[in-house]
């Protein structure tokens, strides 16, 4: 059996937001299931030196106009928020959910993206990431004990300190069978590498 599409992100990037849209579709096509990865990228801006788009002079205001003409190509809803923001609440309640209730983690994922990227919910906030993923079936007072447990807080950092290790600097990161691409524009090439199994 194919292994999974390891598909690292942050909640902060809207480019991750738009590969979550996308990937599922493009995994599916090739009978592929998607590992999904939340990550603290700005831990793995400590050990690149990068810095997050939106805050870089001339980069910030062509990212804002790209993230825009990306969502409209692709046709998915869209609105610029408040970059960045802190992920901690939501990687955390998503690693919860992987432990206890796992066919309920994407589905939480994609609402609390939904949220902050559609409705411009700041999903930072605790009390906003439980209650947009709480839509999902989940006890929303659970969601938000996960926020500040002690074990959800490990795991976060824990997960990302492996992807930092796989070479993970960016989102989205995606690794196919090995070989990564970074951003939602190598989608294209994530397809036809498992189109022709690599090139």
């Amino acid at each position: 059996m194919a292994t999974p599409i390891d598909f690292y992100f942050d909640f902060s990037s809207p480019y991750g937001y738009f590969a979550a849209e996308r990937l599922p579709g493009i995994a599916a096509r090739h009978g592929r299931d998607v590992a999904w990865r939340p990550i603290l990228l700005g831990l793995a801006f400590r050990v690149s030196g990068a810095q997050a788009l939106p805050l870089m002079p001339l980069k910030g205001d062509y990212a804002r106009n790209d993230m825009e003409r990306a969502a409209r190509l692709w046709k998915i809803p869209f609105k610029v928020p408040k970059l960045p923001i802190a992920s901690q609440a939501p990687v955390r309640i998503s690693y919860w959910l992987d432990a206890h209730h796992p066919e309920k983690k994407v589905p939480a994922i994609m609402a609390m993206y939904r949220a902050f990227f559609v409705d411009g919910r700041d999903i930072s906030e605790p009390e906003t990431a439980a209650d947009a993923a709480s839509i999902v079936g989940v006890d929303r007072d659970a969601l938000l004990a996960a926020t500040q447990a002690a074990e959800m807080k490990q795991r976060a950092r824990t997960e990302t300190q492996a992807a930092i290790e796989r070479g993970v600097f960016g989102s989205p990161f995606i690794i196919v069978d090995g070989e990564p691409f970074w951003g939602s524009d190598r989608l294209d090439q994530v397809e036809k590498w498992l189109e022709t199994g690599g090139f």
